[in-house]
């Protein structure tokens, strides 16, 4: 990957990470900053990134350019909620993304069903099917909200919703990433891979259903068939995953996966609660979100970006500690503490700068 690449991608982040804030202290009633927060890292940066690793090139393709560019004009007309441009410029991405994952796998993903196939391979192709799909499932939203209103019963059927569900394919591509680490022995386990694969993904499309039709003590069950996976995903990578530099990221990745789970159950619980505010639990909201966008996220990422170019010449584990720092402390404190937002986008634009940017490919001074 170039440096300027690099460079375009650490700042889309970083603005991605400060937009977040900027809706918090300069409200607007008919703008909501918070749609350039979660375009701008999970379809914008995310989903670039997951086309360009998807073809692997030294270069990203006239295709990767064309989604970023484009991408980059979804967002901002999404913000502007102006959605005749967003829903012709769906359209154009997700015949994008299923040109490249027809290209790499197959039009229909009938690997999903063989257990000879690896199970990264799977998270792959479910990365790259979930981007498209939610393209054009956002699009069918829009259609209904702003303009046939066939469906108007149901509050939970929004377009912020609906705009969150593209951080999924980078959860999958990330999930890709640990299972493409781990070994092949002892085979009893391929088993438990394919378990994970589809606990994954069919629990969150049953949790999406669930959402939508407001069925809170449904949500609790899925939640926590999904902690299972979770856990269950953490047991196979420290058994199975070699000791590379990159499973110091991923082990770090899955335990903000947890973090990401617990506060997630906790809010469904307290929601359900007598006397539920929804103001009194903003602090675990946000701090889930962070949890699982610039934690999470932010980890498999991190490889992708860099994947030919490990080991990496850093100390893992002060990078690692840093990142904690970041999204645990700094990034919700800045949700009530100005100071706090600064410090937060500074220091995570200093950490993208030392994940992109250190020297690959040389003796390792510390792990």
């Amino acid at each position: 990957m170039s440096n300027t690449f690099k460079s375009v991608i650490m700042v889309l982040m970083t603005t991605a990470l400060a937009f977040g804030f900027i809706n918090r202290y300069v409200p607007l009633d008919t703008y909501n900053f918070e749609r350039l927060h979660v375009f701008l890292f999970n379809l914008c940066s995310g989903g670039t990134l997951i086309l360009f690793f998807t073809q692997r090139n030294s270069r990203p393709s006239c295709r990767v350019v064309l989604f970023f560019t484009l991408s980059l004009c979804y967002a901002l007309f999404a913000f502007l909620n102006l959605y005749i441009p967003v829903l012709f410029i769906s359209a154009i991405l997700a015949v994008i993304v299923e040109s490249i994952r027809i290209s790499r796998f197959s039009f229909f993903p009938s690997d999903f069903f063989k257990a000879n196939v690896p199970v990264s391979q799977k998270f792959h192709q479910a990365s790259l099917l979930c981007l498209s799909m939610g393209l054009v499932i956002s699009s069918l939203v829009i259609v209904n909200n702003v303009y046939m209103h066939w469906i108007t019963n149901m509050p939970k059927l929004a377009l912020d919703t609906f705009f969150l569900g593209f951080s999924f394919p980078l959860s999958l591509i990330t999930l890709s990433l640990i299972f493409s680490f781990m070994t092949d022995h002892p085979s009893n386990l391929v088993v438990w891979k394919n378990l994970a694969f589809w606990a994954v993904n069919l629990g969150v499309i049953i949790f999406f259903l669930f959402i939508i039709f407001e069925m809170p003590m449904a949500q609790v069950a899925v939640t926590m068939i999904l902690f299972s996976a979770v856990l269950l995903v953490l047991f196979l990578a420290v058994k199975l995953v070699s000791r590379l530099q990159q499973k110091n990221f991923l082990i770090s990745g899955i335990a903000f996966l947890v973090i990401t789970a617990i506060t997630g159950i906790m809010y469904i619980v307290f929601e359900m609660m007598p006397g539920y505010n929804h103001e009194n639990l903003k602090w675990l909201l946000t701090l889930h979100a962070f949890a699982s966008l610039y934690g999470w996220n932010l980890c498999g990422l991190s490889i992708v970006c860099r994947y030919n170019d490990f080991p990496i010449r850093l100390h893992s584990k002060y990078v690692i500690i840093f990142h904690w720092v970041i999204v645990i402390i700094l990034a919700p404190l800045g949700y009530w503490l100005p100071a706090a937002a600064v410090a937060a986008v500074i220091s995570y634009c200093i950490l993208l700068y030392v994940i992109l940017f250190t020297q690959g490919n040389a003796p390792v001074r510390g792990k």
